[in-house]
């Protein structure tokens, strides 16, 4: 009896170890498959969906605080833009690059006389019906730099007005000094002051109308003198078409800028004032000594 119980005791321990050495394979197989199956809210090696949130999000930061690219910038108009490098070898003044000594927002010291004068002068302007006209001196008057600057003088007393520069005066007229027509100067002091201290500067006047523009007597598509008349602030250079490009001429001390080969006679002009506006104006032909209105004039500073 007691051997037949322990022959039952083996065999049911037999048959308990035989289930366990079957079951042990599937329940590892689970186990693995567990553990490559993420839970949701964990992270998991898993192929990327479609569509880029990184694309997304950097979308949003870009309206909420836009690149320097996608900021639009106003283009400067042609009257406002200031010239390259090229157009300024040298700096005048930081207002005006092109200025020559007689510069805007500096007051200069000197005398004023009187002469007899109709308008004209070494500038070769007409004569005209204004004679609130001066002759620089020669110093100042920087062959012809000065033609056609307007200057508001300043005597002493307070008493104040403004010219426009259409001659020279040579020899006896120091630096600084401005030989003003008899009138202009009556408006400062009584004629027979004959000489007053002054102090002046260039100015920008508010109505000159329009500029004009004159061929010398003489001229031909082989050779021409031209002019700028009327011009608000002092012209510093006078350019003409020549093929693809434009042709700097030189500027006579009688105000007129030459053209000694005739390239650009009778085509487009440019031209630029001290403070580098520049304006084209075309279609002005070949008429010697005619008195030629454009439509365009210089910005007031």
């Amino acid at each position: 009896m007691y051997r037949r119980w322990l022959f039952i005791s083996a065999a049911a321990a037999l048959v308990v170890v035989s289930l366990v050495l079957v079951l042990l394979p599937d329940h590892e197989a689970d186990a693995r498959h567990a553990a490559a199956t993420p839970i949701a809210g964990t992270s998991a090696n898993v192929p990327p969906a479609t569509g880029s949130p990184t694309a997304s999000v950097s979308a949003t930061t870009a309206s909420a605080k836009p690149s320097a690219k996608s900021t639009p910038r106003t283009a400067p108009t042609a009257t406002s833009a200031k010239p390259s490098a090229t157009d300024t070898p040298q700096v005048a003044s930081a207002g005006a690059p092109l200025a020559g000594r007689i510069r805007p927002d500096v007051t200069y010291n000197g005398v004023a006389t009187f002469y007899d004068s109709d308008g004209g002068g070494a500038c070769l302007y007409d004569p005209s019906g204004d004679v609130m006209t001066g002759a620089m001196n020669s110093t100042d008057y920087e062959s012809a730099k000065a033609c056609g600057a307007y200057v508001s003088v300043r005597a002493a007393n307070g008493a104040s007005i403004t010219v426009r520069i259409t001659n020279e005066c040579p020899g006896e007229c120091a630096p600084g000094q401005i030989d003003l027509s008899a009138e202009a100067f009556a408006k400062l002091a009584a004629p027979s002051r004959g000489r007053i201290a002054i102090t002046w500067k260039l100015v920008s006047p508010s109505t000159p109308g329009t500029m004009s523009i004159r061929y010398k007597t003489g001229s031909t598509r082989y050779w021409c003198g031209i002019q700028v008349i009327g011009h608000r602030n002092p012209v510093a250079r006078l350019e003409v078409r020549a093929g693809s490009g434009w042709r700097q001429l030189s500027r006579a001390d009688y105000n007129y800028f030459i053209s000694g080969d005739g390239t650009g006679c009778g085509g487009a002009i440019r031209i630029t004032d001290i403070f580098g506006e520049r304006l084209t104006v075309d279609g002005i032909a070949i008429r010697p000594n005619a008195v030629q209105p454009t439509r365009v004039q210089f910005a007031k500073h």
